[in-house]
């Protein structure tokens, strides 16, 4: 949606009903991911694309009935449905299309999502597209607040929407887009009712510093839960993308002033894996003062106690200090680069949702637990 946003806000806000096709689901070589977007205004115009080109006649129609029905429409396009192939949908794909109707009697919530897009605050649209109840039904799921249900004026909705909140900032927080599969209470267990989270977030950024095993390791394992990588190393040597597959990118550059031009938020984690001095304490002179959610350092013990007192000597605070997550990652008794690596995720993951670290059977109440 981010693609015709601009358009469609400018209808909305004028008060206009338009049809929004939304791909929900892909099946083999489709040629646009879900997410894509068009939309067609009361008038006949059109913005973004579907298919790149492929089906967009078929759609423009199906919209276009959809505005005067009122009624949401879910299609599927592939190569088996001869009226898809003969729209000219030849690529061996397979399209699930969610055709609605927007405007200001129809999606309050619109103009709530458009400005945290805009502000590019992270959004989830969780919407109905089949089984049970009402195919368009939505919830709108920032990271402290939700409004709207997927079951309205049912004795369920609560639990059903719950169950969907905790996914949708599951995959807001990796900016994952998705269907989810629920029964009509929000049983995980059961495939009943088909939801799909649109996230209008890009992926946290994880930046790892110093190319050595353990951050091949980390790369691979923060790539498997959505982060966006950046493998740093001054070394041009073993910095090299062949030794960091996983990794989105691979840079050569002092630590310290790679952090210093980066772009960091408080979605971003930083993991410092080189323990040398002249690598890590400049560059934790740097990381401790930026909005980043986590920061943590490799190391011994007595390593962190000397790194500890020269950043104390370079100036920095006691609450700045107090930030810095050393030895890095969770007790679970880690040796190998692997396991050292699911030691740092379960940190990351404790620290994204407020976790207590302990073994669920030592717990009671929700395993799903409030924003952390």
């Amino acid at each position: 949606m981010r693609d015709v946003l601009d358009d469609i806000v400018r209808w909305y806000e004028a008060g206009e009903t338009f049809g929004l096709a939304t791909v929900v689901n892909t099946f083999r070589s489709a040629p646009r991911p879900p997410g894509a977007a068009m939309a067609v205004s009361a008038s006949g115009e059109v913005v973004g694309s579907v298919s790149g080109g492929c089906v967009e006649g078929a759609v423009y129609d199906l919209c276009q009935s959809v505005l005067e029905s009122g009624e949401p429409v879910l299609r599927r396009y592939g190569v088996s449905d001869d009226d898809a192939f003969a729209v000219g949908l030849t690529c061996g794909g397979i399209l699930d299309i969610l055709v609605e109707p927007v405007g200001p009697s129809g999606f309050p919530e619109f103009g709530a999502v458009a400005a945290s897009i805009a502000a590019r605050e992270p959004v989830a649209v969780a919407t109905v597209v089949a089984g049970p109840g009402e195919v368009g039904a939505r919830r709108i799921v920032w990271a402290d607040r939700s409004a709207g249900s997927l079951a309205p004026g049912t004795s369920h909705a609560g639990r059903l929407d719950d169950a969907v909140d905790d996914d949708a900032r599951g995959m807001l927080a990796q900016g994952l887009t998705g269907q989810r599969h629920y029964g009509r209470e929000g049983e995980r267990r059961l495939d009943e009712l088909t939801v799909f989270v649109h996230s209008f977030a890009p992926p946290p950024r994880l930046l790892v510093f110093g190319a050595i095993d353990f951050a091949a390791a980390v790369a691979r394992i923060g790539k498997f839960l959505g982060y966006h990588v950046t493998v740093c190393d001054a070394r041009g040597v073993f910095a090299t993308p062949k030794r960091f597959p996983d990794a989105d990118e691979v840079v050569v550059k002092w630590p310290h002033k790679f952090l210093g031009e980066a772009e960091v938020d408080a979605r971003t984690a930083i993991c410092v894996l080189t323990h040398d001095p002249k690598f890590d304490v400049p560059l934790l002179e740097v990381a401790l003062r930026t909005p980043a959610g986590y920061i943590g350092a490799m190391g011994s013990r007595r390593t962190h106690d000397d790194r500890l007192k020269r950043l104390r000597e370079a100036g920095l605070a006691e609450a700045e200090l107090a930030r810095l997550r050393s030895p890095i990652g969770l007790d679970l008794g880690a040796r190998t680069p692997e396991e050292t690596a699911v030691s740092i995720a379960a940190e990351l993951i404790q620290l994204r949702w407020g976790g207590s670290g302990r073994p669920l059977t030592d717990t009671s109440g929700r395993i799903h637990g409030e924003t952390g």
